[in-house]
């Protein structure tokens, strides 16, 4: 250690990440000699190029390559070093907290959140950014740039975790929907209808998704949105369908003319989210805090959002 200065370390993990000298310059606030001579350093240490120009842009060498996640799992073990304190006062703290979240979770935790916050935290701020695709892949890396991370179980998400609520699949479709004058509605009849979708990266599969697919129905997708928070709402006055979990769905008939179909027991989709953080997290105070936060709010969500009205129940297949 006493042969690299470790100041170069953020160096380092920033040129790792844009493999630009000059995008580096501008995020560290450095001027672009002085990130240059710390690249120079870096390489010298090494007896690596680390970077290599191909063409107009630059690859990192496959001993870069392989540095990348020692130096983020180092940087963020350092972070959070530097962050923990002996204890945590959220009464008088003015501390901002970073939750990765979907948008659906986001917009049913942030209320009983933020009614925590101001009983018990006035100073403390919570900011909600989106999950990533990588998040969903439970990259550890994401951990060094976020406190938390809510999400479904499931996907292989790294860290530790604790589940926070359970929700069920329904089907939302406008009010005045022709599909809603059937006595009697199975899978199958649901898939004739064009289908509005949640999309959440590439190769990633909602229970939804995977309800029909365990049953070999294809559905007619016509629209495809980011996230379901919006979903409720572009079935509204058109002739598509959607599958949302059901606190968001209630939430949404509240103000939209919608109306909630439900699926009997045989063709249920759960969808279990859970709050998941890196290890060396475990014993911050401030953290503890944070998630006993976060589980206290989830516990009052069937409380606030109980089950929507769904006239209609989707039944697997028609009986004989």
């Amino acid at each position: 250690m006493k042969n690299l200065d470790l100041n170069l370390l953020p160096h380092l993990q920033v040129l790792l990440e844009l493999k630009n000298i000059t995008r580096a310059a501008e995020r560290l606030q450095l001027s672009q000699p002085a990130t240059s001579a710390a690249m120079a350093r870096l390489r010298r240490h090494f007896d690596d190029e680390l970077l290599v120009r191909n063409g107009r842009t630059y690859d990192l060498t496959p001993f870069a390559q392989s540095l990348v996640p020692l130096v983020d799992e180092a940087m963020l073990h350092i972070q959070r070093a530097t962050r923990v304190r002996s204890g945590f006062d959220p009464a008088s703290s003015e501390r901002e907290f970073v939750i990765a979240a979907s948008d659906y979770a986001a917009a049913l935790i942030v209320g009983p959140l933020r009614r925590i916050l101001r009983e018990e935290a006035p100073g403390v701020s919570v900011d909600f950014v989106p999950t990533s695709k990588s998040g969903i892949q439970g990259q550890m890396a994401d951990y060094s740039k976020i406190d938390l991370l809510v999400g479904p179980t499931g996907y292989q998400m790294q860290g530790a975790s604790r589940q926070l609520f359970r929700d069920s699949f329904m089907a939302v479709a406008d009010a005045g929907n022709p599909l809603l004058q059937q006595p009697r509605l199975t899978l199958a009849d649901l898939a004739t209808v064009p289908h509005a979708v949640g999309y959440f990266g590439e190769g990633i599969s909602t229970p939804a998704d995977k309800l029909f697919e365990s049953r070999g129905i294809q559905r007619r997708v016509a629209a495809v949105v980011g996230g379901f928070l919006s979903l409720p709402l572009l079935v509204e006055g058109t002739d598509l369908v959607a599958l949302v979990p059901g606190m968001l769905a209630a939430r949404a008939q509240r103000g939209a003319d919608i109306a909630v179909l439900r699926f009997d027991d045989d063709a249920e989709a759960s969808l279990v989210e859970a709050m998941y953080w890196h290890p060396s997290q475990a014993e911050d105070p401030a953290g503890v805090w944070l998630r006993s936060v976060v589980q206290r709010s989830c516990a009052r969500l069937h409380e606030l959002f109980p089950a929507a009205a769904h006239p209609l129940t989707i039944h697997e297949a028609d009986t004989i």
